[in-house]
Parts: structure tokens; sequence; C-alpha cells
């Protein structure tokens, strides 16, 4: 079924939601992607979404904002083979963009080609994959600009350090040598043209040199395994490192061990660390099992496969990424500690 703009619009303009996930949505409209009313703006969501995507489009309507809601189930089938070219064509035309759906396996690429328009175009993008009412009620409610000032603080210190060490008393002892080629971002949730981000935001993030070492992944793995697997505290995920390369994983949860390893060996670089980030949404008290949360909770998450290089400067590609999330992290930069069991020892 390919409804019109105008129906899908209507669809979400008038659908009941929650007034629990009015708070979440201005945040997002007005804080994080300051939205102005001049301004169109891209939305795109499915049918697990719409009642979130409705809350988003209340407040797009309250500030006088033209805006197109794409619906992905009546567009194509799912998974998605590829962008829709509706919404491909729409994206080239708008200032502002929010993808907030739910993640389903092999539909990676399909984002990676929406992300290819946002960077070009420099749009102002909220990525809320697997966003859901938890979230909305948590991360969403945060001070956005006290985590922008912590987030600001951490990058400042990062990129001046050549070595971060990170370890848990879980197990994680990793070190991460940092490669003074590649640039450090800021995804705070307050949302530039410059690069797109994550609601809810909150973490600073390279592409490391070089990271060495175990990460006891006690807290959650990333994209549709997420959601299969949740929170991993029961049954962590035990992951060796050497050269910047997984070489080993290990869980007593042998389906995820599995699924994992498939996972970080789709593509020649997917078993390689493409991403070394900490978390910096101070406002987070713990993993909840959702990866679009989790990796802003205060402390190291890394990421198997795609670099970002838009953004980072790394050379390489893949096909894939998957991230990392682990908890209470002891974190030194240089020789200088900035966390102690997940509470930064600096103040926002």
């Amino acid at each position: 079924m390919n409804l019109p703009v105008t129906q899908t619009n209507h669809q979400l303009s008038t659908l009941t939601f929650d007034p629990e996930l009015t708070l979440g949505a201005r945040n997002a409209v007005n804080v994080c992607l300051r939205i102005q009313p001049n301004e169109k703006v891209t939305i795109i969501t499915d049918d697990a979404t719409k009642e979130i995507a409705a809350s988003i489009v209340r407040e797009l309507e309250q500030l006088g904002s033209t805006y197109r809601a794409w619906v992905l189930e009546d567009l194509a089938p799912r998974p998605l083979r590829d962008l829709p070219q509706e919404i491909a064509d729409n994206l080239e035309t708008s200032e502002v963009s929010i993808f907030a759906v739910q993640a389903q396996a092999n539909e990676l690429r399909s984002r990676m080609q929406m992300t290819d328009i946002v960077n070009r175009r420099h749009i102002r993008h909220a990525h809320m994959v697997n966003i859901n009412r938890q979230i909305m009620l948590e991360g969403m409610r945060a001070d956005f600009l006290k985590v922008d000032r912590i987030s600001q603080k951490v990058a400042e210190m990062v990129r001046r350090a050549s070595l971060i060490r990170a370890k848990t008393a879980a197990g994680t002892d990793l070190t991460a040598e940092l490669d003074p080629a590649y640039r450090w971002i800021k995804t705070s949730g307050i949302i530039s043209p410059e690069k797109w981000g994550n609601l809810p935001g909150g973490e600073v993030f390279t592409t490391p040199g070089e990271v060495n070492g175990t990460f006891v992944i006690d807290g959650v793995v990333g994209d549709w395994l997420c959601a299969k697997f949740g929170d991993l505290a029961p049954n962590p995920l035990t992951i060796r490192i050497k050269n910047n390369r997984l070489t080993e994983a290990h869980s007593a949860n042998r389906k995820l061990e599995d699924d994992f390893w498939r996972y970080t060996h789709t593509d020649e670089n997917s078993d390689r660390v493409g991403e070394f980030a900490i978390g910096t949404n101070i406002e987070l008290k713990d993993v909840i099992g959702q990866i679009l949360q989790d990796e802003k909770y205060p402390g190291v998450h890394i990421a198997f496969g795609n670099p970002y290089g838009a953004h980072t400067g790394a050379q390489w590609y893949s096909s894939t990424h998957i991230d990392v999330v682990g908890r209470k992290f002891d974190i030194w930069v240089d020789d200088e500690q900035i966390m102690k069991h997940g509470k930064f020892l600096i103040e926002p």
C-alpha cells in the first residue's frame, strides 16, 4: 500500500498518543533540533513507532513547520532492501529529518543510504532507531544543555590525549591508542548541520588508532541483536581484541555468541573496531536493554564495523556497525582518571 503523503500526514496528525510522550517530543523539536517555523522536516517512522511520531508531529504543528511524514510499511516490504525513492527525494529538499523506527535485521544498508543524503546535504538529522516509550520518558527528558556541557569537557580532554584506558570490576581491561588524524565527534543531543546525531544524545566518539584488551559486555549489543537479547547482565559476552580486530567472543548464551560472531564477520572489516566512544548522558541511571539509550550511559562503548569516516576521517569502510556496552567503568585519559565506577570525576 502506497499512501499519499497528505494521507500519511493526516494519519499521524490525528492519531491519539499518550500525553506522557509530549515532554520528550518537545525536547527533540525545540532543544535538540531547534526547528524553525520556516523549515521543512522529513519524518520517517513505521507502524510500531507511529504513536511516538504522532507526538513529534504535534510539536511541529504547534510550531508551524512544514513536514512530510512517511510510514515505511506503506512504501515497501520490510526488512527494507533500499531506502524508498520517495523518502530520498523528500530529503533532498528538507532542512531537518527525524528517523523514528524499530530496527529490523539487514536494514543497515537502507539507513546508510539515508545518512549519505543527510551528510551530503548537511541536514539536521535525529536518528531514533528503536525509540520506545521508556526512552521517551527517560533519556529524551534529559537536560541536553547540561549533557552538552560535560560532553564538551570530555571532548576537549580526549582530543589532546594519546591513550585511553578503561576497566571494570566485571573484567574489562581495554586500551585505545588514539590517532591524531582521526577526529573526535561530540553528539550530545544538540544536533547541528555538521553531524547528525542519535536521540537521546550524549557521547563523544572517534575511530581509534588501535584497541587491545578484553571487554566484558554486561550491558547490551547493538543493531537488531539488541531487541533479541536485551540486557546481557545475566549472561555477559566476553570479547578479546588484538590489533583492533575481534579475536574471541564467549558467552554462556551460545546463541548470542554465534549471532554476534556471524554479524562481526559479514565483510572484511566487520570485525574491526570502527568506533571508540565515551557515553556522557549523566542523567541516565543504568542500562535498560535498548542500545539507542544505553550507548549514552556514562562509560565506554566501542563498535565493530563502519567507522563513520565522513565524520572521523577514517579511510576504510564496512557494511556493518554494531555497538557493545558495559557498566560501571573506570576511565583514564592519558594518566588522568575521569570516571570511577561509572561516575564522572569532572563537573558538567
